[in-house]
């Protein structure tokens, strides 16, 4: 695949982002129009409403997307002839099979061709976390099986709707702080341009887990709250850029931005696959108060109403997947993980962020969307703090 290079970003010696001017005042690509965000629609757990049900709570809060972590039948047929845009994932241990074209050719006809056109299958993600999930091998198989995947589409002449790209843990930082020196890691640069390379010339975004809550956590003392909150507070200024952030997920983001720039790519949107807040946790689980998760949630979803994008890309709406829609009752781990639900199983709310508010708008210009997960965890985080004299900030991996 041929790399795109366009220049937008110089870096020298010293690692850092030479002509900034241009980078900050240029829309990355055609991803300048406004888009719908998202909510994990999860799954693991016992006690959930049939996908029928779903689509109902779907269709009351006027949701038009929703993502999943694999392509549950029931979920594909039961949002057949709706207005439910739906992206789909493969799931880690098929990379392998999908090495094989003629393989990802089988999968692609038997996973998501018959549920076209009636079903919105909008984008596939192949995999999770995979340049960090530890499996060294399996991430030699992750460019092959996004190229096959997208080949096939192409052949099947069912590509132009449906986009193919890989959710990554914000370790693949290898600095985030200040945002402008954002780098990933050497060990997984090589790779990391191929993939990036796939998603420059199949115009596909690059997807992140982002959590300011893990970081709060692990080092209350020394991270405000109201930063991770989106409260108002003081902020911080990267020196390099001279931009202000008023919170962790928007610096988070715009240092993968530089993150990519620094390989020398442009035109790739930096999308947040998934973020959240706990409403209950362990006692150690410090911040998991149900307080916190309606505050995160709220000003986030507020935002999102705004149209509003990083300090690094404010013209461009940043497009951000809340964890989660329900609460799991059969994730293991920290009570935590049970609880980062906005509703209950039997669809009440856990707290209220303003969605019902927003059902009940006719003129709102942004529509709600929600995502899914098959089988996911958020435990066992590695934090990695960079220092600063007015903020620390962290990048965590999912184990």
């Amino acid at each position: 695949i041929p790399k795109s290079r366009t220049g937008l970003v110089a870096v020298n010696v010293l690692g850092r982002i030479t002509n900034f001017a241009d980078f900050a005042t240029t829309d990355i690509g055609f991803f300048g129009r406004v888009t719908s965000f998202g909510i994990n629609y999860g799954q693991v757990a016992n006690n959930l409403p049939s996908p029928d049900k779903v689509l109902e709570l779907f269709s009351n809060l006027k949701v038009t997307k929703t993502r999943i972590y694999d392509t549950n039948p029931e979920i594909l047929s039961a949002f057949a002839k709706s207005n439910v845009e739906v992206i789909v994932t493969v799931e880690n241990e098929m990379l392998i099979q999908l090495n094989d074209p003629q393989q990802a050719l089988q999968w692609v006809n038997g996973h998501i061709k018959p549920y076209l056109p009636d079903t919105k299958i909008t984008g596939i993600q192949v995999g999770n976390e995979l340049f960090t999930n530890g499996d060294t091998t399996l991430i030699q198989y992750l460019v092959p099986a996004v190229v096959n995947i997208h080949n096939a589409l192409v052949r099947l002449g069912i590509d132009s709707n449906i986009h193919v790209s890989t959710p990554s843990s914000l370790e693949v930082l290898q600095e985030s702080y200040p945002p402008s020196a954002g780098s990933f890691k050497s060990e997984i640069s090589g790779i990391m341009s191929q993939f990036l390379s796939f998603l420059s010339t199949t115009k596909a975004p690059f997807w992140i887990n982002a959590y300011p809550y893990f970081a709060y956590k692990d080092d209350p003392s020394r991270i405000p709250l109201d930063y991770v909150l989106f409260n108002p507070n003081e902020g911080m200024v990267d020196p390099n850029t001279n931009l202000h952030y008023d919170n962790m997920l928007y610096a988070q983001v715009d240092a993968v931005t530089f993150a990519i720039a620094r390989l020398n790519f442009s035109g790739i949107e930096v999308r947040v696959s998934e973020t959240g807040w706990p409403s209950k946790g362990d006692a150690n689980e410090i911040g998991a108060t149900l307080e916190n998760a309606q505050t995160y949630n709220r000003n986030l979803l507020r935002r999102q109403m705004a149209n509003e994008g990083t300090p690094l890309s404010p013209r461009m709406r940043l497009e951000a997947y809340f964890f989660a829609l329900f609460n799991e009752d059969m994730k293991t781990g920290a009570t935590s993980e049970r609880n980062y639900g906005l509703f209950q199983a039997d669809e009440t709310m856990t707290y209220n962020v303003g969605l019902s508010a927003f059902a009940s708008s006719s003129t709102s210009s942004t529509s709600i969307s929600l995502t899914s997960s098959a089988a996911h965890t958020k435990v066992k985080v590695k934090p990695v703090f960079f220092f600063s004299p007015s903020l620390w900030q962290n990048s965590y991996e999912r184990k």
